[in-house]
């Protein structure tokens, strides 16, 4: 299917760009989530009409995204978890609790913002992470995960 991109979108291209994907792709997150359109005359015509609109839309939203990369690039988050005496969790350290204290850090983040490649952290240490606020606002933060004092 041809979409119009009305945002930029990592992997497939920038506001403006006409790219083909999978239906499913489109018509399920895409299109629902504002990200796109179907790619007709009509579209076609109304997003030249709006594209200095939706440009200072997405300027407006990476500036958010980088003020907030700046408060939070380098930072170290600790994070207290019920652990064993060899230093294993009891469960895990999720992108969900990464995300809730970042927002107590002061930064609004989502856990979809949070990447963590070798998923949940299952014991006490440090641990280097990326924040994807954008695709072109990546902050990196230690997450020291630390047992409770009980």
């Amino acid at each position: 299917m041809q979409i119009i991109l009305l945002e930029k979108i990592g992997g497939l291209g920038n506001l403006g760009d006409v790219v083909t994907v999978k239906n499913g792709y489109a018509r399920n997150f895409l299109i629902p989530q504002g990200k796109a359109k179907r790619a007709t005359e009509a579209a076609l015509a109304d997003f030249e009409a709006r594209r200095a609109e939706l440009e200072a839309r997405q300027a407006e939203i990476l500036a958010d995204a980088q003020a907030r990369q700046a408060k939070l690039e380098g930072q170290t988050i600790t994070i207290a978890q019920k652990a064993g005496v060899d230093g294993r969790l009891f469960g895990s350290v999720t992108n969900a609790d990464i995300a809730e204290a970042i927002r107590a850090f002061g930064v609004e983040a989502v856990k979809a913002n949070v990447r963590l490649p070798n998923g949940p952290f299952k014991a006490v240490g440090e641990y280097a992470i990326e924040i994807a606020l954008h695709t072109d606002a990546v902050a990196n933060i230690t997450v020291v995960v630390v047992p409770t004092a009980e």
